[in-house]
């Protein structure tokens, strides 16, 4: 009884050993940063917001104006929030949309409007199709088909923060409210 438990003991510890070793070594490979909830800061100044003196009815239907004025595309228009979408093509396998929402709030100044950009990022995709054909009598056979279908497939996609983007934006709001 003594024996075998030495020789299973030998047998168990390089095994313990190896499978430690492995484990140890997966968890070098997943070390990731810090996720981005753990560096939002939330300060009191921020690019996203303007302040109006009109009503928050009047104010987003200016916002309104300026975003179509750029060639955007106007999918979800409510008195008080809009969403607009525009199209890029960058480079011929590449596409990118920019999506921007606009919420107008009433404040002790009249109206505050808050603006968030979405980028999102696409690029051409190729696959390769196969054909089959069946003769009854024969059976199937299954051919690779020279016929390539291109997908845009979506890469990425980020809350765009550059408050140089929202000064742009609003500053043309500004100029449409005088």
């Amino acid at each position: 009884m003594k024996v075998a438990f030495i020789s299973l003991s030998r047998f168990c510890r390089p095994m313990a050993l190896a499978a430690l070793a492995g484990l140890l070594l997966s968890s070098c490979g997943t070390t990731k940063g810090p996720r981005s909830y753990q560096s939002e800061t939330f300060p009191s100044e921020t690019p996203f917001q303007y302040y109006s003196s009109r009503e928050p009815d009047n104010a987003c239907e200016i916002a309104k104006r300026a975003l179509l004025s750029q060639g955007y595309q106007i999918d979800d228009a409510k008195p008080r929030s809009i969403r607009g979408e525009k199209y890029f093509r960058p480079k011929p396998d590449e596409a990118n949309t920019l999506t921007i929402t606009l919420v107008c709030l009433p404040s002790s100044l009249g109206t505050v409007i808050y603006a968030n950009a979405l980028e999102t990022q696409y690029e051409m995709k190729s696959k390769g199709t196969n054909a089959g054909v069946s003769v009854s009598a024969l059976g199937s056979v299954s051919l690779p088909w020279a016929v390539d279908k291109d997908t845009l497939v979506k890469v990425g996609e980020e809350t765009i923060t550059a408050a140089d983007f929202y000064k742009r934006l609003f500053d043309l709001i500004k100029s449409l409210d005088a």
